[in-house]
């Protein structure tokens, strides 16, 4: 690697290490703060960055690992659950929305309308990473108005993929708009039908050796494989690197491998991404803003009003009072980073000019930039509505977590999912065992294959949601580091773990065991129950005794616990 490639990686690391914290400080989210460091770095202003078109390549990569995440997390079974406010609600708005702006574009803007069927669509996309954080700190993602929010968000993620491939289609020569949207829609199909043979005929099997005879470190690398073969297989067949991504999530989606692939990915995916939003900063220039800024105020004014006035209604029609539509209208009122994204990949395939293209540009940095107060606003008036008071509930459309986690199912994890079944209590587990995961999928469990110490798959499996949690596996050093690890993250998080003796059932409680069995214990209490019972015959006072000596042994747990944390 050449010094100036180095150098340029470093500013940028630089820029983003101050500029995201501060902007997160401030509220005004992630995405604005990279975006921001990408303006400093770039051009505009300091002009840091000498190999910006290098970068930009390398950027790309974000987007690409974005879409493959987004594609796993739009599992079918999800947005069934979901359909009536995701393929109603989320529908309406992106047509509807995105129908107007176009049309204001071509008679208002005079903009060429192959430009104009793609900009109005891209416009209406909000930003799901940003609303998404701010519903999460406003602790409002399980309330009505978070949960119809994020269902419009799950719709637009799905319009992503056939706006991308409209936009490499509109560059098509000698074809009608007509056409361009027929054979966007005849590609989705076929994507669709490429997804269920090659998920079940090719993916599965592969991965499942992979995990069966490989390393962490290979299934670390055919994770990444599977993305960019993907992306770099759609882009040699004229569609985007973005919409390949996408369909591998899509394959990885509903199998047993989908939270681990993530963990995997994520560390990728985030500091990608942020390059990404960087490089979209650097070639914003602020000439065009500073020449005319009344302008750009006033389209990033007339879009959010465009945006609420249109949602507010159609929010309505789903059953929320006034005050709750509202709010979801004012959440989802910015431009996106999926605007970015497909912008970006029109600008390099020359449908967008570059003046119009920077205004694009920054239309939608401005709209993110003044989302928080307005979503500040939209959190308080859910907050004053009474049914928006965050308790309640979806019917059909309710995604409900899982309330029990198990992690390791072996024989304990085993037995133990084998006596929730007898009572109807639903539950996930997760095994590193590859063998174990398929056994137990066949017979029909929700078992996941993945590394239950890695911190991503834990919150992929949706941990921080659950009632409880299950340790139950062999290694008692791993299940002392997990418990702490989830106890540090989740403080109030009731933990059970699988203990072997007195002194280890200890450790557990201390760092963070809500309680802690002893194998031992258990084993010796079945043996002396059954010599009772040869001794003395069946008597209640048998079985008092048997429990007056486990309160007697599990208090010493608790007490040795309370005494060592006294010390300390």
């Amino acid at each position: 690697m050449s010094l100036p490639y180095l150098t340029d990686i470093i500013i940028l690391l630089t820029a983003a290490v101050i500029a995201v914290p501060l902007f997160r400080f401030l509220g005004l989210g992630t995405v604005p703060g990279f975006l921001t460091a990408g303006v400093v770095v770039g051009p505009s202003v300091l002009g840091l960055i000498a190999n910006r078109e290098e970068i930009g390549h390398l950027a790309e990569l974000g987007v690409v690992l974005l879409l493959f995440v987004i594609g796993i997390e739009l599992k079918p079974a999800r947005l069934w659950l979901m359909r009536r406010t995701v393929f109603g609600l989320g529908s309406l708005q992106v047509l509807i929305t995105g129908g107007l702006i176009s049309v204001v574009a071509i008679h208002v803007f005079e903009i060429d309308p192959r430009a104009a069927i793609l900009i109005g669509p891209a416009l209406a996309l909000s930003s799901t990473a940003f609303v998404l954080q701010l519903l999460t700190e406003q602790r409002m993602l399980t309330s009505g108005y978070g949960r119809t929010s994020v269902a419009v968000l799950l719709f637009q993620d799905l319009a992503v993929i056939p706006l991308l491939a409209l936009a490499s289609l509109l560059v098509v020569p000698d074809l009608a708009i007509e056409e361009d949207i027929g054979l966007a829609l005849f590609e989705s199909l076929m994507i669709l039908l490429l997804i269920i043979l090659g998920g079940r005929y090719l993916l599965q099997p592969v991965l499942q050796r992979v995990a069966r005879h490989g390393s962490p470190e290979i299934f670390t690398a055919s994770a990444v494989l599977l993305v960019l073969g993907a992306a770099v297989l759609m882009a040699q067949i004229g569609l985007s690197m973005a919409m390949g991504a996408f369909v591998a999530g899509l394959l990885v989606a509903d199998s047993e491998f989908r939270h681990q692939v993530i963990a995997e990915i994520q560390p990728f995916r985030g500091l990608l991404l942020g390059l990404f939003f960087m490089s979209m900063g650097m070639s914003l220039e602020l000439e065009q803003f500073l020449e005319n800024p009344l302008i750009s105020l006033g389209l990033v004014l007339m879009l959010m009003l465009t945006k609420v006035i249109l949602l507010w209604p159609l929010a309505r029609l789903f059953e929320h009072k006034g005050v709750t539509a509202l709010a979801i209208a004012l959440l989802l009122a910015q431009s996106g980073e999926f605007a970015l994204v497909i912008f970006a990949v029109s600008y390099d395939t020359a449908l967008l000019s570059e003046d119009l293209f920077q205004q694009l540009l920054v239309v939608v940095v401005l709209s993110m930039l003044v989302t928080p107060p307005v979503a500040g606003l939209a959190n308080r008036l859910a907050l004053a509505s009474r049914v928006d008071a965050g308790k309640e509930r979806f019917t059909e459309e309710e995604v409900e977590s899982e309330p029990i986690v198990i992690i390791g199912f072996g024989r304990v994890g085993h037995r133990i999912g084998q006596i929730l079944e007898l009572r109807d209590v639903s539950y996930v587990a997760v095994d590193k065992e590859a063998d174990v995961v398929e056994r137990e999928r066949r017979a029909g469990r929700s078992v996941f294959y993945g590394d239950a110490r890695r911190p991503d798959v834990l919150k992929s499996l949706g941990v921080r949601d659950a009632g409880l949690i299950i340790v139950t596996i062999d290694d008692f050093r791993a299940t002392e580091e997990l418990v702490s690890s989830l106890h540090r993250a989740f403080p109030n998080l009731d933990i059970l773990a699988r203990g072997h003796d007195l002194e280890r059932c200890q450790r557990l409680r201390a760092v963070g065991a809500r309680l802690a069995f002893s194998e031992t214990l258990e084993a010796s209490i079945a043996l002396a129950e059954a010599a009772l019972v040869k001794v003395k015959g069946e008597d209640e006072e048998n079985d008092a005794a048997i429990d007056r000596f486990r309160h007697a042994y599990y208090s010493d747990i608790r007490r040795e616990v309370h005494e060592g944390s006294e010390r300390r």
